[in-house]
C-alpha cells in the first residue's frame, strides 16, 4: 500500500470516527465548551436590556440564572473527553448531557418568562420572543451533533412560550388582538426557525456525505493510480524479462503469425524480428526432417486456442539443426476469444545430445553386463573344469593303496585344491552379486534342519582343530518357513567357518532364536568364538571387499576377505543384517538377522519321493561331456556300479544317442561344442519318445545357471568339481526313463 493510499485511508477512518455517534457527541461537547464565552455575550446583553427595561433585580436574576445553567452544562461537557478516554460509556455520558442541556434550557426559559412578565409595556412580548428565537436558533445548531439535547432545549422553549400565551389568556379572560398578533408572529417565527434548522441539518448531512464521498473517490483514485503504476511497472518488468530472457519468446496473432520476438529468439534461430514478422514459426523454422505429427499437433493447439507443450526439431537460419522445447499458451480476452498466442521456447539440443549419450551408455553398460556375465560363466567353467579333474583324480588316488608319505601328498593336493576352489567360489560369487541383486528363491524348509545341515559340513573341520561346535536354540524355532535355504546355509557356513578358521582353542557357539514379525519370522543367529578377536579400529572394515583384520591374518589363515562381504550383502537382501562385536585376544560375536515368510500349514506334509527301484543293473547313463578328463573321472567313479555308461562328446551327439539308445539318465554338461547342454535338453524334451532323467553337470555353479537348467527341462543339478558320493546318491535317486509326457522334474540336486 502506497503512502498516498495510507494517508487517504487514515483521513477516511478519522472522518468516519468523527461522524460516528461517539465522534459527534465529542464534537458537540467540544463546541459547546469552546463557544461558552460567545454565548455569554448574548446573555450579558439580554441582562443589560432587562436591567434597563424591567429593573436591576430582574436583569441580574435573569443573567444569574442563564450563567448558572451554562456553568452546569459546560462543566459536564468539559469532562466528557477525559471520561471517554478513561473508558466511560459514551451512551451514558450522552444521556447525562441531555439532562444538563434540559437544565440549561430551563434557566433560559426562566429568563424568557422574566422578560415576558417583568417588562411593563408591550415591548416585553417582542423582547421575550426575540430572546426565545435566539435561544432556539442556538439550540438547533447542535441538532446534527446531539439530537436529544437539541430537541429537549427546543421543546422547553416552545413550551415556555405556549405557557406564557396561555397565562395571558387566563389572566385577561380573553385573547386580545395584540396577543393574537403576537401568537401569529410567534408561529411565523417558529416556522422560520424550523425551516432554518431543517436547512442546517440537511446541509450538515449533505456536507458530511459529500465530504465522505470525496474522500472515498480520492481513495479509489489513489488505488487506481497505484494499480496503474503497478501494472506499468509489471508490464515494464515483463517486457524486460521477455526481452532479455535466455528462452525464446514468440508473440503471435490468433492465426499463428508472428508479430514480436525477443532477442533470445534471434540468438537461437538467427532470424531477426523483421524476418520473422508475419510468418508462422513452422514456415520459418521447420526442417525437412521435422516430425510432421509434432508440427501438426502444434498447429492444431494454436487453432483450438489451448495450451500445448512439445519437443520439435527446428532448423536455424544457417541450416544447423536445433531441438526446441516449446510451451504454447493462448491469451484470452474478456469474451473468451484468443487475443494472442505466446510461445516460450528453449533450446534443448544439449539435453537431447546428452539423452542420446545416456541411451548409448545404457546400451553399452547392458552389453558390458552381459559380457561380464558371459565372462564370469566362462571363467567359472574354464577354472572349475580342470579343478574337477584335479580334485576328482585326487579323490580316486586317495582310494588306492598308498604309503603314508604318498597319502600325505595326496591329502595335501586335496586340501590345496579345495582351498583354491573356495577362493575361486568367493571371487566368482562376489563378482556375480556385484553385477546385480542376488536371485533369492522362495523354498519351504525347516530352519532347524537347515542349520543342522550347515553345521554337519563344518563339524569335521572343527573336530580336526580340536574345537567344540555347539548349537543352542533359544525357545522354539518355527517348523516351516519360506525363504532361500541355500543362501541361509551359505551365510552360516561363511560366518561359522570363518569363526572356526580364526579360533585355535576353545570353540564356537551358535545361538539361534526366532520371533514373529508381521506375516513372517525374524531369525536371529549369534555366532560367538574364542578366537583371536579383532582390534577396535578394524571392526568397521572386516565387511569391506578383500579386507581382513591385517596382512598377518591373511598370511597365517589365508582367504580372500570376501566371505563376510557376500554374507552381509545376502543378509541385507533377505531383510536383515550382520553386525559384529569383538575384543582383541578375546574372540568375536557375529549377529545375523534374517526375515523369513511363514511356511504353509505343517498339517499338509510335502509329497514323499517316489519309491526307487532297488535294481540299478538295467539303468543306462549317458554322459554328455566334451572334456576327456571329466569323462574319465565319471567312468572311474562309476566303474564298480551296475550302471551301463554311454558317452557323447557334444550336445548334438547327446541328442542323437538319446534318440537311439533311450538312456534312463543323462548327465548333461551345460557348455559343449556344436550344441550346449540347454539346447540339447530342449531338443530331447521335444523329440525323445521316452524321456530320460536329465541332470545338469556344469562348472557354472550360480543360482541363475540352476534356474536356466530347470527352465530348459532338466531335473537335477550337479556342480563341478564333481564328488563321487554326490554323483552316486543323485544317480541312485533318479527314476527310470518315462514315456512322454514325462512327470514333473523333482529337485534332487
Amino acid at each position: 500500500m502506497t503512502a498516498a493510499i495510507q494517508d487517504i485511508r487514515a483521513r477516511l477512518d478519522a472522518f468516519d470516527a468523527r461522524n460516528a455517534p461517539t465522534g459527534l457527541f465529542l464534537r458537540y461537547s467540544h463546541g459547546r465548551v469552546s463557544h461558552f464565552w460567545a454565548r455569554q455575550v448574548m446573555t450579558l446583553l439580554g441582562s443589560v436590556a432587562l436591567v434597563l427595561l424591567a429593573g436591576p433585580f430582574i436583569g441580574l436574576m435573569a443573567g444569574t440564572l442563564a450563567l448558572a445553567g451554562e456553568i452546569v452544562d459546560c462543566g459536564l461537557l468539559r469532562a466528557v473527553p477525559g471520561l471517554v478516554a478513561r473508558g466511560a460509556e459514551p451512551a451514558r455520558l450522552s444521556r447525562l448531557a441531555t439532562v444538563s442541556a434540559g437544565l440549561q434550557a430551563a434557566t433560559i426559559s426562566a429568563c424568557i418568562a422574566l422578560a415576558w412578565l417583568g417588562v411593563p409595556d408591550d415591548t416585553a412580548t417582542a423582547f421575550a420572543m426575540a430572546f426565545a428565537a435566539g435561544a432556539a436558533v442556538n439550540a438547533g445548531l447542535v441538532l446534527p451533533f446531539h439530537r436529544s439535547a437539541a430537541l429537549v432545549r427546543l421543546a422547553l422553549y416552545a413550551a415556555t412560550l405556549a405557557g406564557l400565551f396561555l397565562f395571558e389568556i387566563v389572566t385577561q379572560g380573553r385573547l386580545s388582538q395584540r396577543a393574537l398578533f403576537d401568537l401569529i408572529a410567534t408561529g411565523i417565527m417558529g416556522y422560520a426557525i424550523y425551516i432554518f434548522l431543517g436547512f442546517v441539518v440537511s446541509g450538515h448531512r449533505r456536507h458530511t456525505r459529500d465530504s465522505r464521498d470525496l474522500l472515498v473517490q480520492s481513495l479509489d483514485l489513489a488505488r487506481a493510480n497505484s494499480h496503474l503504476k503497478e501494472q506499468q511497472r509489471e508490464a515494464r518488468n515483463l517486457s524486460l524479462v521477455a526481452r532479455h530472457a535466455n528462452d525464446s519468446v514468440i508473440m503471435a496473432e490468433p492465426d499463428g503469425c508472428i508479430f514480436w520476438v525477443n532477442e533470445a529468439f534471434t540468438r537461437i534461430t538467427g532470424y531477426s524480428l523483421q524476418e520473422a514478422r508475419g510468418l508462422r514459426p513452422s514456415e520459418l523454422l521447420n526442417a525437412p526432417d521435422t516430425d510432421s505429427a509434432v508440427s501438426d499437433g502444434i498447429a492444431a493447439a494454436v487453432a483450438a486456442g489451448r495450451a500445448h507443450r512439445a519437443e520439435i526439431l527446428n532448423q536455424r537460419k544457417d541450416g544447423g539443426r536445433i531441438w526446441i522445447e516449446t510451451n504454447i499458451v493462448p491469451v484470452l480476452d474478456e469474451t473468451g476469444a484468443v487475443e494472442m498466442v505466446i510461445s516460450i521456447e528453449r533450446d534443448i539440443s544439449s539435453a537431447k545430445k546428452h539423452e542420446a549419450e545416456l541411451a548409448e551408455a545404457k546400451i553399452a553398460a547392458e552389453k558390458g553386463e552381459r559380457a561380464k556375465a558371459s565372462f564370469l560363466a566362462t571363467m567359472s567353467h574354464e577354472i572349475r573344469t580342470p579343478m574337477n579333474g584335479i580334485i576328482g583324480m585326487a579323490d580316486l588316488l586317495a582310494e588306492t593303496q598308498l604309503g603314508a608319505e604318498s597319502r600325505h601328498y595326496v591329502q595335501t593336493i586335496r586340501q590345496s585344491a579345495n582351498a583354491l576352489l573356495r577362493i575361486i567360489n568367493d571371487i566368482l560369487e562376489f563378482s556375480r552379486l556385484d553385477a546385480g541383486k542376488p536371485v533369492l528363491h522362495a523354498n519351504v524348509f525347516s530352519p532347524a534342519a537347515c542349520i543342522g545341515e550347515a553345521l554337519a559340513i563344518l563339524k569335521p573341520q572343527a573336530r580336526a582343530r580340536g574345537l567344540t561346535l555347539d548349537l543352542l536354540i533359544d525357545g522354539a524355532l518355527p517348523d516351516r518357513v519360506t525363504g532361500d535355504d541355500g543362501r541361509l546355509r551359505q551365510i552360516l557356513i561363511n560366518i561359522v567357518g570363518n569363526a572356526i578358521k580364526f579360533t585355535s582353542r576353545g570353540g564356537v557357539t551358535i545361538r539361534a532364536s526366532a520371533r514373529g514379525e508381521g506375516t513372517g519370522y525374524r531369525l536371529r543367529f549369534e555366532i560367538e568364538d574364542t578366537g583371536i578377536g579383532i582390534a577396535p579400529d578394524r571392526i568397521a572394515h572386516v565387511f569391506d571387499e578383500f579386507e581382513q583384520a591385517d596382512t598377518a591374518t591373511t598370511r597365517q589363515f589365508g582367504g580372500t576377505g570376501l566371505g563376510l562381504s557376500i554374507s552381509r550383502l545376502l543378509a541385507r537382501e533377505m531383510g536383515g543384517d550382520i553386525t559384529l562385536t569383538s575384543a582383541l585376544g578375546k574372540g568375536s560375536c557375529f549377529t545375523v538377522t534374517l526375515h523369513m515368510a511363514r511356511g504353509p500349514d505343517a498339517t499338509h506334509p510335502a509329497p514323499a519321493l517316489p519309491d526307487r527301484p532297488p535294481d540299478l543293473a538295467h539303468r543306462v547313463v549317458l554322459v554328455a561331456e566334451d572334456n576327456r578328463t571329466n569323462r574319465l573321472l565319471v567312468r572311474k567313479f562309476l566303474k564298480d556300479t551296475p550302471f551301463t555308461l554311454l558317452f557323447a562328446e557334444n550336445g548334438r551327439a547327446a541328442v542323437e544317442m538319446t534318440r537311439r539308445h533311450r538312456p534312463d539318465i543323462v548327465l548333461m554338461d551345460m557348455s559343449m561344442p556344436e550344441m550346449d547342454g540347454l539346447a540339447a535338453t530342449r531338443a530331447i524334451r521335444a523329440e525323445a519318445p521316452a524321456q530320460p532323467h536329465i541332470i545338469a553337470l556344469t562348472a557354472n555353479a550360480f543360482a541363475s545357471d540352476r534356474a536356466a537348467c530347470l527352465a530348459a527341462g532338466m531335473n537335477g543339478f550337479l556342480s563341478k568339481p564333481l564328488h563321487k558320493d554326490d554323483l552316486l546318491q543323485t544317480l541312485a535317486q533318479s527314476p527310470a526313463a518315462a514315456p512322454f509326457p514325462f512327470p514333473p522334474p523333482a529337485d534332487l540336486s
